[in-house]
């Protein structure tokens, strides 16, 4: 069983934020695959589907994104899920908008849902999708993370969902270094 992981902050005044990156492109997965996620459980929004005769659980976290972590940990245990298995998406200040990268492991980079996340699962050896939101150093990062996404990078961010689609297909099925290879090219 894989476990995908949208991060985000639930509530309207969080849409179409940079931090709800995670949120964003899981939710596209999910319409991909003819589905919402919409049961709720554990303090999470969630589905699961089958692809390719893998169950796959698709996660939105319904605490606030410092708390991301805790809802992690319990749908790991409840449904006995290795760490091995779990993919976490979320949005990253140090990549450009319009980029993306996987990496199977590395520190939170100050992203306090990967901290907590780490926490809660006692490792950093789980795998990430890091969506590029560049950086604006004039602005206190809190309030960049959490400001709305501009028309601009909308159009960019919205062109990126048919390779994301495909690179969370491919997650299901795909050795990751072979996945990394694929996908970690632009």
């Amino acid at each position: 069983m894989k476990l995908i992981v949208g991060l985000g902050n639930y509530g309207k005044e969080y849409d179409n934020t940079r931090h709800n990156m995670g949120f964003r492109y899981i939710d596209a997965f999910a319409q991909a695959h003819n589905t919402k996620i919409d049961k709720a459980k554990m303090d999470g929004l969630y589905t699961k589907i089958n692809i390719d005769n893998e169950d796959v659980i698709l996660l939105k976290p319904q605490k606030y994104m410092n708390l991301s972590g805790e809802v992690v940990r319990e749908y790991v245990n409840y449904f006995k899920i290795d760490v091995k298995d779990i993919l976490i998406i979320s949005d990253d200040l140090d990549l450009p908008v319009g980029t993306m990268k996987l990496k199977y492991k590395g520190s939170s980079g100050g992203h306090n849902g990967l901290k907590n996340i780490e926490q809660n699962l006692g490792t950093s050896e789980y795998k990430r999708l890091k969506i590029g939101i560049s950086n604006i150093k004039d602005m206190l990062t809190k309030d960049y993370v959490l400001g709305k996404i501009s028309s601009t990078d909308q159009k960019i961010y919205k062109d990126m969902e048919p390779k994301i689609i495909n690179l969370l297909d491919d997650f299901i099925t795909m050795d990751f270094e072979k996945l990394m290879s694929k996908y970690n090219i632009w």
